[in-house]
């Protein structure tokens, strides 16, 4: 199958949606600029303090003028930090509010992606946004946004400062910006690409490795370890070459910045030299102008260098903005209908290569309530149908037709989400009250081991909590799927991986949760066949048998002959 990458936002689609997101946010918004901006004036006030001091010491001033100037010093640099600390407090609340509503959003849209998508993007591409990204994204909101904006607020203030002082400072000081207005556009042009490189590589090296560990038993059956351990050690060396491109990227960026300080320092310091000569300024306000554009040197320096976090972060939001964006696309081939029959195929194809096809010219009929198993050899395309018909794919020619309201896919790979017992069976009927979700777990006995743990239905599970078995796991789908009260459920190979005591089990505990439902099953146990009300044989991707058991086993064909060996192997 293709890999195709979940699409990413353009710059413009993922300022558009955080502005939305900042809009209810105006007024906190406002307050945390107030405050910064408070600050920094308070900030800026040292300088000229000091300036002072130098002119006193040169005239010969009292002692209650130093007093004084000391104390204004100390009064700058506590309201200085009082009011900056609360601005970047508060500031660091928007950011996090805001991609909180934006994980919120990213979650809701991942939710309704088609499976199918997420299978030809991989399982990396979409786990390493919801980790990798959100997690620059989130160090930025609490850490570089607060930082970019004070340092931001520090240089535009402090240049206003040296004009104040003397416009010519100004001028002395500004030989500096054209050097690192051309550095960061040279740096810009460089990392944007750069960083969009290594979130690609890093999400695809996610998925080979999470590839690699989920099929580990079959790769070590096969003895090709080897094989998938270069893979993954090949899109780690990938990583790692764009990481290192990186870091040589950053020296280069640094290196130049500091042409642009001491080209800016030795224009100012020689501009006081020649102002105090000609007795336009003093020696104190020519320390002030030097003490303003060497104070300039730390919050220029963090903001160009928060511009690689910038860039890091606008990639991780573009990312984020691009699956939050989505929309489930419209199913034209896959319909609702409330005719007699339950499902209705009618000249399906499907194939994850179009080039390819699994299924041909599929038709099959299921009336409502009635038990379809679905049997065949490896290969012979049932998983497939399954996921047709429960809207995991869709077709590329035929139409699936289903009742209106919910078809429930239940397979072997069950997951147990971490929390409460009790939250995760309300996953499929959140207002379920104590007692239906009993009523479920004993629909498919599982309310005694339930009942057993150590804090009931209360008990944590899942990763972190109390480890389930196979068998337990395929229990809570089940009862999940009876809380959920679907009309149509599939089950493909739902009891494979129970073992045989707990498939038998799992089986009983099936037609429990399938009573009064219409359902297709994908059996991998002929006995599930047995109990079925038809079963339908595929080979090579079509129908080639269509009947109940009993009679299927009397009709020379695959059926017979799969069941032969069935039960070959069981006597």
């Amino acid at each position: 199958m293709t890999t195709t990458l979940l699409p990413i936002a353009t710059g413009a689609r993922t300022r558009s949606v955080v502005l939305g997101f900042l809009r209810p946010q105006r007024a906190r918004l406002a307050g945390a600029l107030t405050l910064l901006v408070a600050g920094t004036i308070a900030g800026l006030v040292a300088p000229p303090l000091l300036g002072h001091i130098v002119d006193l010491a040169t005239r010969g001033g009292s002692t209650g003028d130093f007093v004084l100037a000391g104390v204004g010093l100390v009064a700058a640099a506590l309201l200085e930090a009082a009011l900056a600390g609360l601005g970047v407090a508060l500031l660091a609340q928007v950011g996090e509010d805001t991609l909180a509503r934006l994980r919120e959003r990213f979650v809701e849209s991942a939710l309704r992606l088609p499976l199918e998508q997420v299978e030809k993007a991989g399982a990396g591409d979409l786990t390493s946004r919801v980790t990798n990204d959100v997690s620059v994204v989130a160090e930025a909101a609490r850490t570089a946004l607060p930082e970019f904006t004070r340092a931001l607020l520090t240089i535009v203030l402090t240049l206003g400062g040296l004009a104040v002082l003397d416009w010519r400072f100004l001028v002395a000081a500004l030989i500096a910006v054209p050097v690192q207005a051309y550095t960061v556009r040279w740096y810009a042009r460089r990392a944007v690409p750069l960083y969009a490189k290594q979130r690609v590589a890093v999400g695809a090296q996610q998925h080979h490795l999470l590839a690699t560990i989920d099929g580990a038993p079959t790769i070590r059956a096969f003895r090709v370890a080897g094989e998938h351990s270069g893979r993954v050690a090949a899109r780690s060396q990938q990583a790692v070459d764009l990481l290192l491109q990186g870091v040589a990227l950053q020296t280069r960026f640094y290196a130049r910045l500091h042409v642009a300080e001491f080209a800016g320092l030795a224009a100012v310091l020689a501009t006081g030299f020649f102002l105090v000569r000609g007795d336009a300024v003093s020696i104190g306000t020519a320390t002030a102008a030097a003490l303003y554009f060497h104070g300039l040197f730390n919050p220029v320096n963090v903001a160009l260098a928060l511009v690689d976090d910038a860039q890091a972060a606008a990639s991780g939001l573009n990312r984020l903005v691009g699956v939050a964006s989505l929309t489930t696309p419209a199913r034209s081939l896959h319909a609702v209908s409330d005719a007699p029959s339950a499902i209705e195929v009618r000249g399906l194809v499907f194939g994850y290569d179009p080039a390819r096809p699994v299924l041909h010219e599929v038709d099959l009929t299921v009336a409502r309530g009635e038990r379809v198993a679905v049997v065949g050899s490896t290969g012979a395309g049932k998983t497939s149908l399954a996921k047709v018909i429960a809207g995991v794919h869709d077709p590329d020619r035929g139409t699936v037709t289903v009742p209106a309201g919910e078809v429930a896919l239940i397979t072997q790979e069950v997951h147990v989400f971490a929390g409460p017992l009790a939250e995760d069976l309300r996953l499929a009927r959140p207002g379920a009250t104590e007692q239906e979700l009993e009523a479920a777990l004993a629909a498919v006995d599982a309310l005694d081991w339930a009942a057993q743990l150590p804090e009931g239905l209360d008990t944590e599970v899942g990763a972190g909590g109390h480890t389930l078995t196979a068998a337990q796991s395929q229990q809570l789908a089940f009862a999940r799927l009876i809380l959920a009260d679907p009309p149509v459920a599939i089950l493909d190979e739902a009891t494979a991986e129970a073992g045989s005591a707990g498939a038998r089990l799992l089986e009983r505990v099936a037609a429990a949760a399938l009573e009064g439902r219409t359902a297709v099953i994908v059996a991998h146990r002929l006995t599930q066949a047995v109990t079925a009300d038809r079963v339908v044989v595929l080979e090579n991707g079509r129908v080639v048998q269509n009947g109940p058991h009993a009679a299927l086993v009397d009709e020379p064909g695959p059926y017979a002959v799969l069941w032969q060996a069935w039960s070959g192997q069981r006597s």
